[in-house]
């Protein structure tokens, strides 16, 4: 009167085995789960127990005692009440156990035996696939499963449906497994839309090719916004690889995904009163926060001296490091936070340079809320100025759209890719001494101009970095000197600063 299931719990990104082990035994009538559950399991004997009589099955009258193992794992959720129910009734030989090692079980049962979604298929498929057993799962959860091409996946509706597959007299189908679709949707925002800005839209091009950070200055109505929330339209598409890890962060975060907008990339734009937590991620079980759902695609911060200075300096590690961990005093995860970010400011607290409104002292003390190791880790940062007169009246026709620069933008970020496997944006120090060599000449040129500036070694490699896509997107080998002369013109948060030091000091 022993059996066993095999399940998988939800820690972060990662489903570990949980073997649940139901033992029957005489004595008084008595129901208990251990193994370190929480609420949402222990209640899953009521769950589990009017779900087996209103499926006509007889509950034993036994002392049943079921032990989620490994013990010292936490099990939250409802996903554990069908291997649950499974396991009591294959102890009570009301299941058939021959072909049970084969399986895994995961879903929420409802009180008449009904199969409802859980979270984090994905990466359930993905752990189910890699150790060669079949994962049964409620069919809300089986279409996004099957996207884990290796996964063989069996959906069900109803508890009734196991006893006919184990008994082997109406088996249940696997699930056929769904590349999503591969058809890129046409953007919503489209780059036409935008009139005028030409340095921009050279920006946010050489942003798009190189995977780069990019901030935009300027005074309000000059399109800040309108160009950042264009740029995914412009990004590469997504690998299957990449839009796999994008959709398993979703999966755990109840984020709702479409098989037709899956490889598009995300766009995560907080509001400016988003806490720290928020951003990274937390919580007494940690949960992945919006730079991990911006994971491959782009976070925007509008209104960036609005945030509060700390919970922008936690964005500096995972700018860096590709990835974030969480640390709490029984659970560490580490999430993974490859984003873009997109930043747009005003250059005064008033919006402008020039309105009289505001001192040096205050624009500088404004500006001054960004502290200079976070701006230092921003590669682009533009002046976006005002439309000059006229520019309505004579646009007679529409700018470039955004699948013409998407395609030179995938062309250069191919480039990348065939050289040296990434993207510029994400070159370590010895890989920019193998792929942005330059001249003697060159070599000098850029560190008197980076000593004139007074710009730190990140800073330096910054440039080089963005010279190097300015020079694939010319299709050039070598870093000339004049992608090294575009490169430095992206500086203009330094400039500002340096101008208004100037201007109080005198």
């Amino acid at each position: 009167m022993l059996a066993r299931v095999f399940s998988r719990a939800r820690v972060g990104l990662e489903s570990p085995l949980v073997t649940v082990e139901v033992h029957l035994a005489n004595g008084l009538p008595a129901f208990s789960i251990v193994g370190l559950p929480e609420t949402s399991v222990r209640e899953a004997k009521d769950r589990v127990r009017s779900a087996i009589l209103n499926c006509g099955y007889e509950f034993p009258a036994k002392r049943i005692t079921v032990n989620l193992a490994p013990a010292d794992l936490p099990k939250e959720g409802g996903r554990f009440d069908l291997p649950i129910a499974v396991g009591i009734l294959a102890a009570s030989g009301q299941l058939p156990q021959t072909d049970l090692a084969q399986y895994e079980f995961a879903g929420e049962l409802a009180l008449s035996g009904e199969l409802r979604e859980i979270i984090g298929e994905i990466p359930l498929a993905v752990a189910s696939s890699e150790s060669g057993r079949t994962l049964i799962i409620p069919l809300q959860n089986a279409e996004q499963a099957s996207w884990v091409q290796q996964a063989k996946i069996i959906a069900v509706e109803h508890l009734t449906q196991l006893f006919a597959h184990f008994a082997r007299q109406k088996p249940l189908p696997l699930i056929t497994a769904q590349a999503a679709a591969h058809a890129i949707l046409p953007a919503k925002l489209d780059m036409a839309d935008v009139v005028g800005q030409p340095l921009a839209r050279r920006a946010l091009e050489i942003a798009a090719s190189g995977s780069h950070n990019l901030l935009f200055i300027g005074p309000p109505g000059t399109g800040k916004t309108m160009l950042a929330s264009r740029l995914p339209g412009i990004l590469p598409p997504l690998t299957e690889k990449e839009a796999l890890e994008s959709a398993a962060i979703q999966s755990i975060s109840h984020q709702h995904i479409s098989r037709y907008s899956w490889f598009t990339r995300n766009f995560r734009a907080p509001h400016h009163t988003a806490s720290s937590a928020a951003l990274v991620g937390g919580g007494s079980q940690p949960q992945p926060g919006e730079i991990s759902l911006a994971h491959n695609g782009v976070l925007f911060l509008d209104e960036l001296p609005e945030f509060d200075r700390k919970v922008l300096d936690v964005l500096r590690e995972p700018m860096e490091s590709g990835e974030v961990t969480i640390s709490r005093a029984m659970h560490k995860q580490t999430f993974p936070a490859r984003f873009q970010l997109v930043a747009a400011m005003n250059p005064s607290p008033t919006g402008f340079y020039n309105d009289n409104r505001s001192t040096p002292e205050q624009v500088l003390r404004y500006l001054n809320r960004l502290s200079g190791p976070f701006l230092d880790r921003i590669d682009i940062q533009l002046e976006v100025t005002r439309l000059p007169k006229g520019m309505w009246a004579n646009q007679t026709e529409p700018s470039e759209n955004s699948a013409a620069i998407q395609k030179r933008v995938t062309a250069c970020r191919n480039i990348q890719l065939a050289r040296q496997g990434k993207a510029n944006a994400h070159l370590s120090s010895s890989e920019l001494r193998n792929f942005c060599p330059l001249s003697n000449d060159d070599n000098e040129f850029i560190e008197l101009a980076v000593e004139k500036l007074g710009l730190s070694t990140r800073a330096h490699h910054k440039i080089l970095k963005i010279a190097r896509t300015i020079a694939d997107m010319n299709k050039s080998k070598d870093i000339m000197r004049e992608h090294l002369i575009e490169a430095l013109s992206y500086r203009a948060m330094d400039r500002l600063l340096r101008h208004l030091t100037d201007a109080v000091s005198v």
